[in-house]
């Protein structure tokens, strides 16, 4: 089966004329997405010809540096390669790029906009990056009323509405795909009239309050929810959108790799949740309920202050830290106060009965309909 390397190289001289835009486009989107676009792409004006940011770009990196590069994002930029080539993506504008990191405020959202040969508009929101701020924000998503990253991913549609004409479509990957719907769903009427699809690919889902907001009922007829047959991050939290659920050449949570999802011609494989997806939500949904919204965020603290401990930004520079890292983090453990440590006690045990509780009541093939899969 195809990726998406092998798509942009047998479609990528179709036109939209030819062949509308589909959902492995929206894919190819979002994982460029990832690429860093500092100095190339600027945060306002006409944008930059596809070919010229691929020019810039490689003209910092050399290829051989991003292809070693052993992130699953890592290697996003080889994208334009193909793109600029073909016919379908090689007149795309790459304008509005943002990079914002917030340590004070538990932010990290990053986005970039797309003008296609269709005349549309893709606006796309990076997912989780390596850094320990942005994986907090990940988890701050489970108990805060509205994140500081939410709110910058609203503005930033409001914006990027206001600054390019035409149809619009949003997206993402990862907290990338929450991002895009929630900002779908709150951002200026006038905004969300122009949507025509906004895309979530394994990205969680929200609150109870907000699948219940007006603007997200009228946004969600419109959202199209990507997922691997063994989702994790997507199965998180709840969505009202139906899952379109995808074959992966990847096992476990490595699904989450979106150059892992299958592509046949101008579509990706169909595939069912397995049982472990479907097992692993049920485990999770039953811990996350069983915590009230100030325990939630005291575990979400503690968990990170412990791991900031080790003085380090990113999870990639604690793994080449190993000993260094664990030294430091089970010292920083020694020193919570006693009520601290038998909270995280607690609430490993608790996971560990919730993990019980949904294998007694779990029976094999048989699918929750708490978040429904789309089969195709």
């Amino acid at each position: 089966m195809a990726n998406l390397f092998d798509y942009l190289q047998w479609r990528g001289d179709v036109p939209f004329q030819a062949d509308p835009f589909n959902e492995v486009d929206n894919l190819v989107l979002c994982e460029l997405a990832y690429t860093d676009f500092d100095g190339i792409v600027p945060p306002d004006g006409p944008g930059v010809p596809l070919a010229s940011a691929y020019e810039q770009y490689f003209a910092l990196h050399s290829r051989e540096e991003v292809m070693g590069r052993t992130s699953y994002t890592g290697k996003a930029p080889l994208l334009m390669e193909e793109m600029v080539r073909g016919a379908r993506f090689g007149g795309t504008l790459v304008c509005r790029y943002i990079n914002e990191v917030d340590k004070e405020k538990d932010c990290q959202v990053s986005a970039v906009t797309f003008l296609l040969a269709d005349g549309t508009a893709f606006v796309t929101f990076r997912g989780t990056d390596g850094t320990l701020v942005g994986w907090k924000e990940d988890f701050d998503l489970s108990y805060a009323d509205r994140t500081e990253g939410q709110r910058r991913a609203v503005d930033y549609l409001n914006a990027a509405a206001a600054a390019v004409p035409g149809p619009l479509r949003v997206g993402g990957h990862s907290k990338g795909g929450h991002f895009a719907v929630y900002a779908a769903a709150y951002c200026d009427p006038r905004t969300q009239d122009r949507i025509q699809q906004v895309y979530s690919n394994d990205g969680p889902g929200f609150r109870p309050d907000i699948l219940a907001a007006a603007g997200y009922q009228r946004i969600v007829e419109r959202v199209i929810s990507i997922v691997p047959d063994t989702s994790v991050i997507g199965m998180l939290l709840e969505t009202q959108a139906a899952h379109r659920v995808v074959k992966s050449s990847a096992s476990g949570i490595v699904q989450h790799d979106g150059f892992s999802w299958q592509i046949l011609r101008n579509r990706f494989v169909p595939a069912k949740l397995s049982e472990t997806s479907v097992f692993l939500d049920q485990v999770l949904d039953t811990w996350l309920a069983g915590m009230d919204d100030d325990t939630r965020r005291s575990m979400t603290d503690t968990v990170f202050s412990v791991l900031s401990s080790a003085g380090e930004d990113t999870f990639h520079a604690m793994s080449e830290q190993k000993l260094k890292t664990a030294e430091a983090i089970l010292s920083a453990v020694q020193k919570l106060p006693r009520e601290k440590q038998r909270e995280m006690r607690r609430l490993a045990a608790q996971l560990l009965q919730s993990g019980g509780m949904a294998a007694a009541a779990y029976l094999p093939g048989k699918q929750g309909e708490k978040k429904p899969a789309e089969q195709e």
